[in-house]
């Protein structure tokens, strides 16, 4: 496998499971030092196993997103332990499926919390490291078709993703004078473990399969080379941008 990131560190949340975990073994097999992100009490070994199968290093970073303290410490272990920090892939976030009118406040700032302030923390943390080392890097925001498509059960959820893609766009903006670029993607229908419970229901399976153009769910390593390639020198021009990796669903998702 091409080696576009020899030499670098990356970062990746949430990257026990899911995109994450896929992300970080992409990375890692081509080159980059993976710091991943996992929460307390969950086990990392899994994705350092792959990724040493992969030929790679990496080592496991512990932080909750829901607390800023963990995340500017996770940020600043991952720069003194590797020597450096020159990508970040804010992945981490839930989904806890819930009717708008049975949403309570408390779960509503849990979902805020988790996804928007954890990826503003660790996308302006790991921002700032990267300005104080003077070599720019590349920053990639986990997003979803939820920033543009409502959804059952999902709808503070949507308000979430929408935040981070437009988070995405600013934050390119600002960041562009530091040689520093900020992208995100936005994932349809991805069989991992956050989407099992919608996919469990057989019509809603049904629908999915019907609606995307592909007429199938995407593979986390398929996001992973999405996201691989918008942290590469091939995308040295990609900046505030988000790119749709959906299999063609949200032209028919309204219909």
């Amino acid at each position: 496998m091409e080696q576009r990131f020899e030499g670098k560190v990356a970062l990746v949340t949430g990257a026990a499971t899911g995109i994450g975990q896929a992300t970080a073994i992409r990375l890692a097999a081509e080159g980059a030092v993976v710091a991943v992100n996992h929460l307390p009490g969950q086990d990392p070994a899994g994705t350092l196993e792959r990724i040493g199968e992969a030929g790679g290093q990496g080592f496991g970073v512990v932080a909750d997103m829901r607390d800023p303290g963990q995340v500017t410490a996770m940020v600043r272990t991952v720069a003194e332990r590797a020597g450096r920090l020159d990508c970040v892939v804010s992945n981490a976030a839930i989904n806890p499926f819930m009717a708008w009118d049975e949403t309570s406040l408390e779960d509503f700032n849990n979902l805020f919390e988790t996804n928007v302030r954890g990826t503003w923390v660790v996308c302006t943390e790991g921002a700032k490291q990267m300005i104080r080392e003077g070599h720019g890097g590349a920053i990639c925001c986990v997003s979803s078709i939820s920033a543009h498509v409502g959804a059952p059960g999902q709808t503070a959820y949507c308000g979430t993703k929408g935040a981070i893609s437009m988070l995405a766009k600013a934050l390119g903006r600002d960041l562009g004078a530091h040689g520093i670029r900020m992208n995100a993607v936005e994932p349809g229908w991805v069989k991992t473990p956050m989407a099992e419970p919608l996919m469990d229901d057989p019509d809603v399976l049904k629908y999915y399969v019907e609606r995307v153009a592909l007429h199938r769910g995407a593979e986390p390593a398929e996001l992973a080379g999405a996201i691989a390639y918008l942290l590469s020198d091939d995308a040295s021009y990609v900046t505030s941008a988000t790119l749709l990796v959906d299999g063609g669903f949200i032209v028919n998702a309204e219909l």
